[in-house]
């Protein structure tokens, strides 16, 4: 049974479940921030992840980074899984712009955060699941 860890829940807003993952966005309007998250439970690595998952994890990455860059045009992408501080497997896609607070360094640790006002969250989550289901 899949369920979404308490941090990951309570730091972003959901957008819509994929096939293998749940796609969430961080609730820090400073940078287009979503968050996949394989509904495999007790998943931690991607590696430990079985072959078809991580193929289908790689295509939805893609597909997110698609909607960000359709929606925000950014410079570049980062892309991470981290998991030190949540270790539910979960996967970083960020658009980044040059000249954005925390460029060039990364955004994890930068200390920029504004949250969306929630009209504005929910506006960008129906964008961000139109786009997502175009890039399907």
């Amino acid at each position: 049974m899949f369920s979404l860890n308490e941090r990951l829940q309570a730091d972003t807003y959901p957008v819509m479940d994929l096939d293998l993952c749940r796609v969430l966005l961080m609730n820090n309007a400073l940078w287009p921030w979503l968050i996949l998250v394989p509904m495999r439970d007790g998943a931690v690595e991607i590696h430990r992840l079985d072959e078809a998952d991580q193929i289908t994890l790689m295509r939805e990455i893609a597909q997110a980074s698609r909607a960000l860059e359709t929606l925000f045009a950014p410079d570049k992408m980062n892309v991470g899984a981290l998991g030190n501080m949540v270790p539910q497997l979960h996967v970083h896609v960020i658009g980044r712009t040059r000249g954005d607070p925390a460029w060039p360094g990364p955004v994890w640790g930068s200390g920029h955060a504004e949250p969306y006002e929630p009209a504005a969250a929910a506006a960008l989550v129906e964008r961000l699941a139109e786009a997502l289901q175009a890039g399907a």
